[in-house]
C-alpha cells in the first residue's frame, strides 16, 4: 500500500512543521474612549422666573371697633374710591354708649349750674361777713370739681360719637379689592382684617426665587417683564427689593421688580415672566455623557500622563439641556473622557480617540 504510506509520511511532516513554530502572544487591548480637550470660558446663566403683578402698596382694611357686620357693599375685584363705604357694623351698642354719654353730660352740666350758683352766693356774702372763708373756699372747690367732671363727660361723649362713626369701614385710597376675610352676619373684633386693598399707582412684578440662583449678584439689574399668555405685552423693570430671609415653607426668596410704563393689559394678578442673567464666571462646558459620580459628588474622568485616567471631583454650576456647566474642578487645556468611560477605573491606561469618532466604545 505505497499510497497510504506516502500519505502518512506527509501528515507526520506537517505535524513536525507545526510543532516547530512558536506562537506570538496577542497584543494588549486598550479600551478606546472618546476625549475632549476642554477650554475655560466665561459663562453667565439665563434664569427665567415666573411671578405675578402686584401693587406697590397693599393695605389690610379693618374696623377700629368690634361688632356684627350688617352690610357689605363691595366684593373682590371691585375698584373703589377713597372714602367709599365698604361695610357697616351694627351701631346699636355704640349708639347706646353715645346716649349714655349724653346723659352724663346733662347731669354734670346741672351739677355745674348748682355749684356755680352756690359759689356766687358765697362771693356776695363774704364781703358782708355773713359767711366764713372756709365756706367760701368749699364752694369754690365744689365748682371747680363739677366743671372738671363736665369736661370729662364731654370727652367721653366725643369718644362715643367717634366710635359710632367707626361702624363704617371706608377705603383709604383709590384701588382694587384683592381679598375679603369676613362676611355679613359675622362678629368681628377690632383690627381684624376685613378687606385687602391694592392701591392705584406703582406696580411690581413679584417673583419667588430659590436662594441658589441669587448666590452671584446679577450683572444687570434691569430686565424685561412679559405677560405669560401674551409675551408681546411687556414692560421694563428693575430689581428694587430682595427679601433678606428665606421662606420656611417654600425655601425661596421674594424678589420685587419695579415696573415702568405698565401697559393696560398687564393688570393686577396677571402672571408674568422675566429673564435675568447672572454674573459671568469662568466655567467649563461638557456634554452630559462626561459626567459620572465619585462616592457622593459629581466627577469626570481626566486623562493624564501616560494616557492614564483619574477620577476628578467637580462642582456643577448649572444643568442644561444635553450639557453641564462645571464651575470648579477643571482647568482649560485638560483632556476629559466624554464617552466610553463606563468600565474605567483609576490608573487605567486608555486609547484616546476623538469624541465624535465611530471607533469609540460605548
Amino acid at each position: 500500500m505505497p499510497f497510504t504510506r506516502a500519505l502518512s509520511i506527509v501528515f507526520l511532516g506537517a505535524l513536525a512543521a507545526l510543532s516547530g513554530c512558536k506562537q506570538e502572544p496577542p497584543a494588549a487591548h486598550l479600551p478606546r474612549v472618546g476625549v475632549m480637550h476642554v477650554q475655560s470660558r466665561d459663562f453667565a446663566a439665563d434664569v427665567t422666573l415666573t411671578g405675578d403683578v402686584q401693587a406697590r402698596v397693599q393695605t389690610d382694611l379693618s374696623f377700629r371697633v368690634g361688632g356684627k357686620i350688617i352690610a357689605r357693599s363691595v366684593d373682590v375685584g371691585d375698584h373703589v374710591k377713597a372714602r367709599q363705604v365698604l361695610a357697616r357694623l351694627d351701631p346699636k351698642d355704640l349708639q347706646n354708649n353715645v346716649d349714655s354719654a349724653k346723659a352724663a353730660v346733662f347731669a354734670e352740666q346741672a351739677r355745674v349750674n348748682q355749684t356755680q350758683a352756690a359759689f356766687v352766693r358765697q362771693q356776695k356774702l363774704l364781703p358782708k361777713g355773713y359767711t366764713s372763708q372756709s365756706e367760701y373756699d368749699s364752694a369754690e372747690a365744689a365748682l371747680r370739681g363739677s366743671q372738671s367732671a363736665l369736661k370729662a363727660a364731654q370727652a367721653q361723649l366725643a369718644t362715643a360719637r367717634e366710635q359710632l362713626g367707626y361702624t363704617e369701614l371706608v377705603s383709604e385710597a383709590d384701588g382694587v379689592i384683592t381679598a375679603r376675610q369676613a362676611e355679613v352676619g359675622q362678629v368681628v373684633q377690632a383690627t381684624m382684617p376685613i378687606f385687602s386693598l391694592a392701591t392705584d399707582g406703582d406696580r411690581d412684578a413679584v417673583f419667588n426665587v430659590y436662594e441658589s440662583l441669587l448666590s452671584a449678584p446679577s450683572s444687570d439689574e434691569s430686565m424685561v417683564v412679559r405677560l405669560l399668555d401674551n409675551p408681546q405685552v411687556q414692560a421694563q423693570g428693575r430689581v428694587r427689593e430682595i427679601t433678606p430671609t428665606v421662606s420656611a415653607q417654600s425655601g425661596t426668596v421674594q424678589v420685587k421688580v419695579a415696573l415702568r410704563d405698565v401697559p393696560p393689559a398687564m393688570q393686577l394678578g396677571s402672571p408674568v415672566t422675566a429673564t435675568a442673567r447672572a454674573q459671568a464666571r469662568p466655567s467649563v462646558e461638557l456634554p452630559w455623557s462626561a459626567l459620572t459620580k465619585a462616592l457622593h459628588t459629581p466627577a469626570v474622568w481626566v486623562v493624564g500622563e501616560g494616557d492614564k485616567v483619574q477620577l476628578r471631583e467637580v462642582q456643577v454650576a448649572r444643568y442644561l439641556t444635553g450639557r453641564v456647566v462645571v464651575g470648579d474642578g477643571l482647568e482649560g487645556g485638560e483632556t476629559v473622557v466624554v464617552s466610553g468611560g463606563q468600565l474605567l477605573h483609576p490608573g487605567m491606561q486608555v486609547e484616546q480617540v476623538a469624541a465624535s469618532s465611530p471607533e469609540v466604545q460605548p
